[in-house]
């Protein structure tokens, strides 16, 4: 959500995510389809919203940043509206529940394809930012090797 234009390479198709967990800064690769995905939406702002729009990437209704209650509160209204979640639901999906399962279907993937998964998890630790392989088997409840 705090991505700015700068961070943004869609051309090369890189994020640079600055200063996460522990001050570190990390280059992550796109996908093509994400890449078409940003890129689609990279112009929307600037006509809408003109100069309101900063140097932000991802931008609100009204120009500016993200708010994370923002975020929360519109995938809450849209996971209601697909069906993931019923009016009323305290429970269900959450926004960050989509890393997770980015991370236990790249698990799988590499099951699959016959991948050592073992001496792959440094790569995947790594994409999502964790500091080491055991943070990343912690944050998907799984025992620590």
């Amino acid at each position: 959500m705090g991505l700015e234009r700068d961070d943004v390479d869609l051309d090369a198709g890189v994020l640079t995510d600055r200063l996460t967990k522990f001050g570190k800064s990390r280059l992550v690769p796109l996908h093509p389809t994400t890449r078409t995905a940003l890129r689609d939406y990279a112009h929307r702002p600037d006509a809408m919203l003109g100069s309101r729009c900063g140097s932000t990437f991802f931008v609100a209704e009204q120009g500016g940043r993200l708010l994370h209650q923002y975020v929360h509160r519109v995938f809450w209204r849209l996971s209601r509206e697909v069906g993931l979640r019923r009016p009323g639901d305290r429970t269900g999906p959450r926004v960050h529940d989509f890393r997770h399962r980015l991370a236990i279907q790249t698990l799988f993937d590499w099951y699959r394809e016959g991948k050592d998964v073992e001496q792959q998890l440094p790569v995947l630790s790594t994409y999502l930012g964790h500091a080491c392989v055991r943070d990343l088997l912690v944050s998907l409840g799984l025992p620590p090797s």
